[in-house]
């Protein structure tokens, strides 16, 4: 799979959420994706070509140094954790 379909299908399956989610999953679903749209973001400006895997890569990151400096308690935690090891499984053809 491409960056570009990986990028859409994570974004889909995120919008897809918002009318059914739980507040919890909602919390976590919106602060995912800043650290994915961040980490995306980061690899467009480097304007040189990325896969999935870096986009992974850049959120696991992004996430361990948010974890670090304690942003999330331990629920929030184990709520973005799970979306996050979720949508390292996202295929363009679900979203």
């Amino acid at each position: 799979m491409n960056a570009t379909a990986y990028v859409a299908a994570v974004a889909d399956y995120l919008d897809a959420m918002i009318p059914t989610a739980s507040d919890d999953e909602l919390f976590a679903a919106g602060y995912l994706r800043g650290h994915f749209d961040l980490a995306v973001g980061k690899l467009e400006v480097a304007a040189a070509p990325f896969a999935p895997q870096d986009i992974q890569a850049g959120v696991e990151q992004s996430l361990s140094e948010a974890i670090a400096q304690g942003e999330l308690n331990d629920s929030d935690q184990q709520l973005v954790q799970q979306l996050w090891q979720h949508l390292q499984q996202v295929d363009p053809a679900e979203a």
